[in-house]
């Protein structure tokens, strides 16, 4: 095989360099979720595609970790290689940092690239056993044809589009940092770095964000980025507001000239960025901007609310569209793929979508990930499709999932869905005392399911970015550890699923917004305000499982989604559109 070849070549390039073990992760130089194709080396090296994994490569043996969204995806993609795929998450699976501390010995020689790998996994490693770290860019001698880096250009929102100044941004910035005691803050984070400075780039596909560094201090801030990216406008605005413009790579140089108590987020900093500032005294806290970005003001929360509605204009024709001619016409995964992203370039504000849309039938649902092929794609029918998708415009960013039921489908595949429901209604109405975090209330959407012995290996919910990364922390809903509690302003995604290999795959999300719910001698409560708005397919609801409550919360829901969205339909659409949100 193609990539066991691919192997073999590393491994001479690591003799060369005389290490034990190289690493090669799913990031870049700024520890992002999603990446430019430049720093695809993993995917390179292994064939395996998903957004999230750990290649290492030993001497005697090639080893992949990646999470429960991708462990049926890997195991297709890894079978014929020689790689060995460990299901991170699974009960007794060790973690990539656990198997090469107990697999080497002592003193043994590590490769990395030291601009990519986080700082907190080395020195968790390092603090495991003595190890030796040898840096270098083991892709860069063995990538045939590797991609130039990006440079595409930055433009600058508007305050009707950001409601905050870059100057109001950072003087809370400034103020957090002399509280902490900080000198300086280093920023690698693309979306954080965009936040601050107001603008938006094309360099990371459906991210718009562009590759920078940045450090701010009381009295200075410098953006490092190649200024090629930078038209007369940007040159402008960053010169009226006093922000520094230097080249991309002499960042590194810089900070090695820093002096002072520097705030640095360990799990955003690559191991290079550590290192050269380790004489330092380090202030390992959440970068201020995070913090901040995450709750939303009352313009991104306004503009949030009016583009979701147009939003589900897009998924109300496409399920009009879908359900009406999935018989009488050749509907593969692919072209219904096409159809949604279609719809959604025909919104005013359209920028990108907010992430590569997920269409699946049938067993293809159980992937997470999945990803259509544009050749020999799943022709849709009678069954279920499931739809991951979302959009990033001038007025903010969505993300939507809806499950379909097409025709004669088995009754196992609605009871798992209307479980997801119960669950998706549970959380949307919780209230909740003020200091709860996603992981006090993450029982509530999966407790159906639980119930019945069923759990799906990731999240429940995730931060949404404004204008910006599909992604965003520092908060979200899962039942693993979140120290992040949930405040008013933040918005969260609410989707529990049920992936059954080989079978089905059902998903239903909705975007939340936090809000105050009352206040009392018990304390502060919070609660939810949806702030998505399409029909949830009522053809693939068991109405007899659901109670009373539930099913007077999905009629309310319903009838708010029919009053948003009706007047921008079609009579036909309209229609359609009163069938599915009728009251059960």
């Amino acid at each position: 095989m193609e990539i066991n070849k691919r192997i073999e070549k590393a491994r001479k390039v690591m003799e060369k360099y005389k290490v034990d073990a190289y690493i090669v992760t799913s990031s870049d130089y700024h520890q992002s979720e999603y990446i430019d194709d430049y720093f695809k080396g993993r995917e390179y090296l292994s064939g395996f595609t998903g957004s999230a994994g750990v290649l290492v490569i030993f001497k005697d043996e090639t080893c992949l970790w990646t999470d429960g969204r991708y462990h049926i995806q890997a195991e297709k993609q890894l079978k014929g290689s020689e790689i060995k795929l460990f299901k991170q998450g699974n009960l007794g699976v060790p973690t990539y940092k656990e198997y090469i501390v107990s697999k080497l010995a002592e003193n043994s020689e590590i490769g990395i690239d030291a601009k990519i790998l986080l700082s907190s996994d080395v020195n968790e490693i390092l603090s495991k056993k003595k190890f030796k770290i040898v840096d270098f860019d083991l892709l860069a001698e063995v990538w045939d044809k590797r991609k130039a880096l990006p440079n595409e250009k930055i433009f600058i929102l508007e305050d009707k589009y950001t409601g905050k100044a870059y100057k109001e941004k950072v003087k809370e910035i400034r103020i957090a940092l002399k509280e902490k005691g900080a000198d300086y803050n280093i920023i690698s984070s693309l979306d954080d770095i965009a936040w601050i400075y107001n603008f938006r780039g094309d360099d990371v596909q459906h991210n718009p964000v562009a590759l920078s560094f940045t450090v701010i201090s009381e009295k200075k801030a410098s953006l490092y980025i190649n200024k090629n990216k930078l038209n007369e406008e940007a040159k402008k605005y960053f010169k009226d507001n006093k922000v520094e413009i230097k080249g991309y790579f002499e960042f590194f140089e810089d900070i090695k000239k820093l002096k002072g108590n520097i705030l640095v987020d360990f799990n955003k900093i690559s191991y290079a960025i550590y290192e050269a500032i380790s004489k330092n005294t380090l202030i390992n806290s959440m970068n201020p901007s995070t913090y901040l970005k995450a709750h939303k003001n009352e313009t991104e929360i306004a503009n949030t609310k009016e583009i979701h509605i147009q939003d589900g204009v897009a998924m109300v024709k496409f399920m009009y569209w879908l359900k009406n001619n999935y018989k009488k016409e050749n509907i593969t995964e692919f072209s219904a793929e096409e159809k949604i992203n279609s719809l959604r370039e025909k919104i005013e504000g359209y920028i990108d979508l907010s992430f590569s849309t997920i269409s699946a039938f049938g067993k293809n649902a159980a992937m997470m990930h999945y990803s259509a092929p544009e050749k020999n794609s799943t022709k849709i029918e009678d069954g279920v499709y499931l739809l991951d998708s979302g959009g990033t415009y001038l007025k903010g960013t969505t993300d939507i999932t809806r499950t379909f039921f097409l025709g004669k489908v088995g009754k196992q595949e609605k009871i798992d869905n209307t479980l997801v429901l119960k669950g998706m209604l549970a959380l949307s109405r919780a209230k909740f005392l003020f200091g709860a975090t996603g992981t006090n209330l993450d029982i509530l959407a999966r407790q159906f399911l639980w119930n019945v012995g069923i759990d799906y290996k990731c999240g429940t919910g995730h931060g949404v970015g404004h204008i910006l990364n599909v992604h965003e922390g520092p908060h979200g809903i899962r039942f693993q550890y979140n120290p992040q509690r949930l405040e008013v302003g933040m918005i969260v995604t609410n989707e529990p699923g049920a992936y059954i290999e080989g079978s089905h795959g059902i998903r239903i999300e909705n975007e939340l917004l936090v809000k105050e719910a009352c206040e009392t001698e018990h304390g502060k409560f919070l609660e939810f305000e949806t702030i998505t708005y399409a029909p949830i397919d009522l053809d693939g609801i068991v109405k007899t499982l659901l109670t009373k409550e539930e099913k007077q919360q999905l009629n309310e829901y319903h009838s708010e989604v029919y009053e948003k969205l009706s007047p921008y339909l079609n009579e036909k659409e309209k229609e359609f559109l009163k069938e599915y949100t009728k009251s059960i």
